[in-house]
């Protein structure tokens, strides 16, 4: 085992309970432990995962073990059982993602290997291919009751009538509707896709345990909602970054779509200023702090934007748009005021 996986097993001990809540969520915190019902992420307390301890050793942090099945494991195993993840080079990149680490750079040298076609995987290609413009649709309608009205104009998003899903435990997929969002690279080819289930009516998420899924390759990529200019803001949810725009139209918004992600975004050549939106909850705040670490050492110019409540479309919810957007133009930087708020 590399020094440097040592170290990222270290790490990801250190903050097993931010693993476990991340991809064991229908667990819980008891003392010193995350109970959980298996690693299929089932209700119960027959597995149970140590957060406490030595790194290493009898009794380290991050080890779990399952007393009906008598499986135990590191949190490299959770991380694979949760995401299907089967190559080792990419599951320690997904825990990279997770704890927000940069991802290592490899020299450019031949590879007798055949080159990857651009773009993601063919099922996140065909998906979004089948998926049809969001206005006039049950995709628009659920945006709209989230007080988002500008969804129908984005071309990372997307509807599709019925899109295969199956919660755990079921045997069979059964067809819903859902907002699909395209993950895109920095040169624009599609990555992967995000899938958010919707009830029939529209007017919020589908009535089932997993609500939203992601496919293809995720790991540094984002859902490039508005085009990029020499700021950027940079924040987790879909939802959460459209109600930036829908506050401060013409403002550039990328969305990673969860906290792990964040702190690895590939940022752009070119980016001057970085703004970060903030969701007011533990993981966030550190993905936050990863992010303006990496940017401040390239020489980008970093801003937090902080939501009065738990995140921003809870404060337009809330308080409507001409609110947030007064609560923005207080914390965007003089040098953005002017451009961005007339």
């Amino acid at each position: 085992m590399s020094v440097e996986t040592q170290d990222l097993l270290r790490e990801l001990a250190q903050n097993a309970e931010s693993v476990c809540r991340h991809y064991l969520p229908a667990g819980r915190r008891e003392g010193s432990y995350w109970m959980v019902g298996d690693l299929q992420n089932s209700p119960g307390r027959s597995l149970f995962v140590r957060l406490t301890g030595p790194t290493s050793g009898p009794g380290a942090c991050g080890k779990w073990s399952d007393s009906a099945t008598s499986e135990y494991g590191d949190l490299l195993d959770i991380i694979r059982a949760r995401t299907g993840i089967t190559r080792f080079p990419e599951l320690l990149d997904e825990a990279r993602a997770h704890l927000g680490r940069p991802m290592p750079v490899i020299p450019d040298a031949p590879s007798p290997r055949k080159a990857k076609t651009p773009g993601g995987t063919p099922a996140a290609a065909r998906l979004f291919a089948a998926a049809k413009p969001v206005a006039g649709t049950l995709a628009d309608t659920y945006l709209r009751a989230r007080g988002l009205t500008q969804g129908g104009m984005m071309s990372a998003l997307r509807f599709h009538p019925k899109c295969w899903h199956r919660d755990e435990g079921q045997s069979k997929p059964v067809p819903r509707p859902a907002l699909i969002a395209a993950v895109t690279d920095g040169a624009g080819a599609l990555q992967g896709v995000h899938r958010t289930w919707l009830a029939p009516d529209g007017q919020g998420k589908a009535a089932v345990k997993t609500q939203r899924r992601a496919m293809g390759h995720l790991l540094g990529n984002a859902v490039r909602l508005t085009p990029q200019q020499n700021i950027l803001v940079v924040g987790e949810g879909i939802e959460t970054m459209l109600s930036l725009t829908q506050a401060v139209p013409g403002l550039p918004v990328w969305a990673a779509l969860s906290s792990g992600h964040l702190g690895a975004v590939l940022l752009p050549e070119g980016l001057q200023r970085l703004y970060i939106a903030i969701d007011r909850d533990p993981a966030g705040q550190r993905a936050a702090e990863r992010l303006s670490a990496r940017a401040t050492e390239v020489g980008i110019t970093v801003r937090m934007l902080e939501p009065r409540l738990g995140d921003f479309n809870d404060d337009l919810r809330a308080n409507g748009a001409e609110a947030l957007r007064q609560h923005l133009a207080g914390q965007i930087g003089p040098e953005d005021r002017q451009r961005l708020f007339g």
